[in-house]
C-alpha cells in the first residue's frame, strides 16, 4: 500500500494490546523493494555451483544473474517513479519449487530475443511462448464438481487495462474456467458459474472482432471477464456454445430498447452513453478502448455557473478539434495540401495516454507502466481543468475529450484529488504537483463532478447530445458525412482501415499493432443514420441529489403536451388519441371483464366504441355489420352489408356514420339513425383490408398492392372516378395491410404483407423512407401523439416501435406469439395475439405489464374508450369483449 501509516492506524484500533506486532507489520511494510533486471542489459544467466559448505540452494537450485542495470521499485510499499541504477550488479536466486535448469534455458532464450529489433523480438518471444503454451493443457483437478461435462477447451487472453495475460478456457456444462499460464494472477484458476452470468457480449480488440466480455451480478468479486482470441472464430464458436448451455441465464436487460428508454427520460444522459460506449466495444477492461465522454461545460473561468444559459455549453454538434474556427480553418488548409489518405487531426480524442493523463492520480501504477516507469513532466501532467480545456481548444495537437469519472458522482471527484500523496514533482513555477486545480465556480471536487454531472442532464444537453452521438457513434463517424463535419482522424485509427491477419512483414505488422494499440481508436460505428433527439420531458428529470446520482431515481417523463401537434383539435382521432394518453398513463396493467358476446358468426374482424362509450360496433368474416348497446347489454342492430367478408369499420365523428371495408373491394357507408346503407363504392380491384378516416380525409388499404386518399366526410359520396375526391394512389411493392394518418393529415403509415413500413407525406403524396423492419405480414400500425414515431407489430411475433426522422429502431420485442393488433397512446400499447392473449406494454419504461388471457384463439381487433376506461376486443372465436380498466 502506499501509506503504510493508514495501515498502520488501523491495526492500531485492533491490535492496542500487541505493539511489538504492529512494529513488526510496518517494518515488513517499509522493507518492501522489487528489482527488474533488463534482459538486453544481462550479462550472465547461469546455474550457480555451490561450495561444498554453502547451505544456500539445497533445493531445487540457485541461479546467478550478473545485471548492468538494475530497476529498482516500490520500495517500502510506496508508488513511486522506478529507480533505474546503472551499475553491475550480481545475485543469487534460490529456487525451491521449481528446477534452475530449465529456468536459465528460458531465461537465457528470451535474454537472446532481448538483443534483437522490436518486430524480430516480438517474434521469436510469440514462438517461445507458443512452444511453453502448447505443452500445457488445463488441470482438470482443478474442476470444481466431477460430474461436470467438458464442452470444450481453447486458449485465449484475460484481458485487463495493459495486459494480457495468457491461459487456457475451459468451459463446461455448468462452470466457465480461466487457467493461467503463469502465476501473477491472484489464483491459479478463475472459476465462474455459468448460471451467475448476467450478459455474454461480443467484443472489439484492437480494431479486431475477437474478444468476448462476460458480466457477473455487482455482488461477485469479478463484475467482468474480458476476454480475446487468436481469431473471430475461436472467439464466436465459445460464445455459441456457452449461449448452448441450459445452465446459463441471462437476464432480459432490455438494452435493445434503450434509445426509447432515453428518449423518454427513463435513463440518463450519463446511462445512455455508457450503453453507447459498449455496444461501440469501449470497455473500462482495455484502456486502448476506454469509455468516451463530452466536454459540455465551456466556461471554467466564471465564479458563478448557470446551467440554464446556453452560453455554457459546448457546442456538441462539432468535434473538439473544430470547436476553434481559427485552429480549425489551420488544420483544414494542411488536409487540402495533404497526399492520401488524408486527416484533420493527427492525434484521437482517446488514448490510453489520455485516459491515464486524466486518471493518473488513481491509477498511478498504469501511467508508470505506459511510460517505462516514470510520470510525466510535472508541467504536462493533468493540473488544472481550465488550462486542459484552454489547450483542447488552442493547441493544434490536442483534440481529448473525457473519461466517465468526469459525470460519475459514486466516485464523488476522487481521481482528481491526490489521496495517495503520490510524488509526481515539481512545475517549473515551483508548485507541488498535487490535486488537480479546479475552475472558480466549483466549490470541490465532489461539488464540481456534481455539477458537471447536472450539466449532462440538463435541458440544453438532452436537446443536443444526439449531435454529439452522430460525430463518434453514428453517421459522421465516417466517410463523406465525417469529412462535411470535419470530423476527420489518421486512418489507422478506423476499423477495417488495415487486415492486420494478411500482414506478412513483421516488421511492419509490429508497427500498426503498436500505433493501433497507442495512438488511438474510433468506437464501432452504431448507427448510420442520424441519431433520434430526446424528447422534451413535461417533468424534468431530477438533478442529481448531494450524496450522489442513483439511477433508479431518474423520472419516467411523458411527452410534453405543448409538443404535441395542435392542428385538428375537432378530430375525432386526435381527441382520443389525447385523452387516452392522459389516462392510460395511471395504470393499465389489469383489465377486468366486463361483458362478453358471441355476436357473429364467424371471425371479428374489426371494432370500435362510440364516443359516449355507450355502444360497440363491429365487422366480421360473416359479412354482418352489428352494432351492441353497452347500457342495454343487448344488441341493437343487425345489417348484412356484402356477400363477402367485411375487414374493417370507422365510426365517423357525426357518430352517426359508420365506414366499411370489404373483401369484394367496395367501401360502404352505413347511417345508424336511418339503419341502412347509404351508398357503396369500388375503391380497388382487389379485398379491401384496413380503413382510416380523419378530418374528411379516408384512406384505404388493399391487397391490389396500393392504398388510396380520397376527400370524404360524413355527408359526401364517394365517387371512385372523381378526382375531386381521390386525391392520390399510392403504390407499393406487396400487399397494403394496415394504414394509419396522423392526427394533423400531413403523414400517412402503411403496412404490407412482405413487412415493410412506409411512411407517406400527405401534402405531396410521396414517399419519405420505407423501413423493412419485420420479417412477414404487418397486422396493424399506430403513430405516437406527436407523429414522431410508430408502432406496429406482425405475424413475425415482434413489436416495433420507429423513429420516422432518422428511421431508428427504437424498441423491439418478440412477444412470443403473432400479434394481429394494436392500439397505442404513444406510452402505453395494447396488442392482440395469436393464442388469445392481450399484453398490456409500458413503452415510457419498454416493459411488458400484464398478460390476460381474453379470447380462445387469436385476437383480431381491439379498441379503447375515448376516456380510456374501456377496452373492446374482437376475436377469432367470433366472440366481442368488454375491459374495465383500472
Amino acid at each position: 500500500n502506499n501509506n503504510t501509516t493508514d495501515y498502520a492506524l488501523k491495526f492500531t484500533q485492533y491490535s492496542n494490546q500487541n505493539k511489538k506486532c504492529l512494529q513488526n507489520v510496518v517494518k515488513c511494510c517499509l522493507q518492501i523493494l522489487l528489482f527488474q533486471f533488463p534482459l538486453k542489459e544481462c550479462v550472465v544467466i547461469e546455474n550457480w555451483v555451490r561450495p561444498l559448505l554453502s547451505k544456500l540452494g539445497n533445493k531445487g537450485g540457485v541461479i546467478h544473474i550478473r545485471c548492468n542495470q538494475v530497476v529498482e521499485m516500490l520500495e517500502g510499499g510506496f508508488i513511486a517513479p522506478y529507480n533505474f541504477k546503472r551499475e553491475a550488479r550480481s545475485c543469487l536466486f534460490a529456487l525451491n519449487y521449481v528446477n534452475a535448469d530449465d529456468c536459465v534455458s528460458q531465461m537465457s532464450q528470451l535474454r537472446r530475443a532481448a538483443t534483437l529489433p522490436a518486430a524480430e523480438q516480438a517474434s521469436m518471444i510469440a514462438a517461445i511462448v507458443l512452444s511453453r503454451q502448447s505443452r500445457v493443457s488445463f488441470d482438470t483437478s482443478w474442476l470444481e464438481d466431477l460430474y461436470e461435462k467438458i464442452v470444450m477447451e481453447t486458449t485465449g487472453n484475460k484481458i485487463t487495462p495493459l495486459v494480457v495475460n495468457p491461459g487456457r478456457i475451459l468451459l463446461t456444462c455448468s462452470r466457465l474456467y480461466f487457467q493461467p499460464y503463469n502465476n501473477a494472477e491472484p489464483w491459479p484458476v478463475l472459476k465462474i458459474k455459468l448460471s451467475s452470468i448476467t450478459r455474454v457480449v461480443k467484443r472489439r480488440f484492437l480494431l479486431r472482432h475477437v474478444g468476448l466480455e462476460l458480466y457477473c451480478p455487482d455482488e461477485y468479486s469479478l463484475k467482468h471477464l474480458f476476454l480475446t482470441f487468436k481469431n473471430k472464430e475461436d472467439r464466436d464458436t465459445l460464445y455459441t456454445e456457452i449461449l448452448k448451455q441450459s445452465a446459463l441465464s441471462l437476464e432480459d436487460t432490455g438494452q435493445e430498447n434503450m434509445t426509447l428508454l432515453w428518449q423518454n427520460g427513463v435513463i440518463s444522459n450519463y446511462d445512455y452513453l455508457l450503453y453507447l460506449n459498449s455496444l461501440a466495444d469501449r470497455s473500462f477492461n482495455d484502456l486502448t478502448q476506454y469509455p468516451v465522454f463530452p466536454w459540455v461545460i465551456a466556461d471554467y473561468t466564471s465564479t458563478q455557473l448557470d446551467l440554464t444559459n446556453p452560453s455554457v455549453y459546448r457546442d456538441l454538434s462539432k468535434s473538439v478539434g473544430a470547436l476553434n474556427e481559427e485552429r480549425l480553418q489551420k488544420l483544414k488548409q494542411r488536409y487540402d495540401e495533404m497526399s492520401e489518405p488524408k486527416f484533420l487531426y493527427g492525434s484521437h480524442y482517446s488514448t490510453p495516454g489520455f485516459v491515464l493523463y486524466y486518471l493518473v492520480r488513481k491509477m498511478p501504477q498504469y501511467m508508470l507502466c505506459l511510460q517505462n516507469g516514470r510520470f510525466d513532466n510535472p508541467d504536462r501532467m493533468f493540473n488544472s481543468i481550465s488550462d486542459t480545456w484552454r489547450n483542447i481548444t488552442t493547441n493544434s495537437s490536442d483534440f481529448k475529450e473525457l473519461v466517465p469519472q468526469f459525470y460519475d458522482t459514486e466516485t464523488k471527484g476522487d481521481f482528481l484529488c491526490n489521496i495517495q500523496h503520490l510524488d509526481f514533482g515539481v512545475r517549473q513555477d515551483g508548485t507541488k504537483v498535487g490535486d488537480v486545480e479546479l475552475p472558480p465556480w466549483a466549490e470541490d471536487h465532489c461539488g464540481f463532478v456534481q455539477t458537471l454531472r447536472e450539466a449532462l442532464e440538463s435541458d440544453f444537453v438532452s436537446q443536443h447530445i444526439h449531435e454529439w452521438i452522430d460525430l463518434v457513434f453514428g453517421y459522421k463517424q465516417q466517410g463523406e458525412e465525417a469529412i462535411k463535419a470535419n470530423n476527420v482522424f489518421y486512418y489507422l485509427t478506423y476499423e477495417g482501415s488495415v487486415d492486420l491477419d494478411s500482414i506478412k512483414d513483421l516488421n511492419e505488422k509490429y508497427c500498426l499493432e503498436v500505433q493501433i494499440m497507442e495512438f488511438g481508436q474510433i468506437p464501432k460505428q452504431i448507427f448510420v443514420q442520424p441519431h433520434p433527439s430526446r424528447h422534451s420531458l413535461s417533468v424534468s428529470m431530477p438533478l442529481i441529489e448531494k450524496s450522489c446520482w442513483n439511477t433508479n431515481k431518474a423520472a419516467s417523463g411523458e411527452l410534453s403536451s405543448d409538443k404535441r401537434d395542435s392542428a385538428g383539435e375537432d378530430s375525432h382521432r386526435k381527441l382520443r388519441t389525447q385523452t387516452i394518453g392522459q389516462q392510460w398513463s395511471r395504470s393499465m396493467s389489469s383489465l377486468e371483464l366486463i361483458a362478453e358476446h358471441k355476436l357473429h358468426k364467424d371471425a371479428v374482424t374489426a371494432v370500435c366504441i362510440s364516443k359516449d362509450s355507450k355502444s360497440v360496433f363491429s365487422v366480421s368474416l360473416d359479412s354482418l355489420l352489428k352494432m351492441y348497446s353497452l347500457e342495454e347489454k343487448r344488441q341493437l342492430r343487425s345489417i348484412n352489408i356484402s356477400h363477402m367478408a367485411l375487414s374493417s369499420c370507422y365510426l365517423m365523428e357525426d357518430g352517426k356514420t359508420i365506414v366499411v371495408g370489404s373483401w369484394d373491394n367496395y367501401v360502404y357507408k352505413y347511417n345508424i339513425e336511418y339503419g341502412k346503407v347509404l351508398e357503396n363504392t369500388m375503391a380497388h380491384d382487389d379485398a379491401v383490408t384496413d380503413i382510416c378516416w380523419n378530418n374528411d380525409v379516408l384512406v384505404t388499404a388493399s391487397s391490389d398492392s396500393s392504398a388510396k386518399v380520397w376527400h370524404y366526410g360524413p355527408h359526401q359520396s364517394l365517387r371512385m372516378h372523381s378526382t375531386a375526391d381521390l386525391l392520390a394512389e399510392l403504390d407499393h411493392e406487396a400487399g397494403v395491410s394496415c394504414v394509419t394518418l396522423d392526427s394533423s393529415n400531413t403523414l400517412l403509415v402503411s403496412g404490407t404483407t412482405d413487412g415493410h413500413i412506409n411512411i407517406w407525406n400527405l401534402s405531396s403524396f410521396s414517399l419519405i423512407d420505407n423501413f423493412p423492419i419485420h420479417t412477414a405480414l404487418v397486422t396493424d400500425v399506430a403513430f405516437s401523439p406527436d407523429s414522431s414515431t410508430v408502432a406496429s407489430c406482425s405475424t413475425d411475433q415482434t413489436l416495433k416501435v420507429l423513429d420516422i426522422k432518422t428511421g431508428t429502431q427504437l424498441f423491439s420485442k418478440d412477444a412470443g406469439e403473432e400479434l394481429r393488433c394494436l392500439c397505442w397512446d404513444g406510452s402505453t400499447v395494447f396488442t392482440g395475439g395469436e393464442r388469445g392473449n392481450i399484453m398490456v406494454w409500458d413503452l415510457t419504461k419498454a416493459q411488458l405489464l400484464n398478460t390476460i388471457s381474453g379470447h380462445i384463439g387469436p385476437v383480431i381487433c381491439i379498441d379503447v374508450s375515448e376516456d380510456g376506461s374501456l377496452v373492446v376486443t374482437g376475436g377469432e372465436d367470433k366472440k366481442i369483449s368488454v375491459w374495465k380498466t383500472s
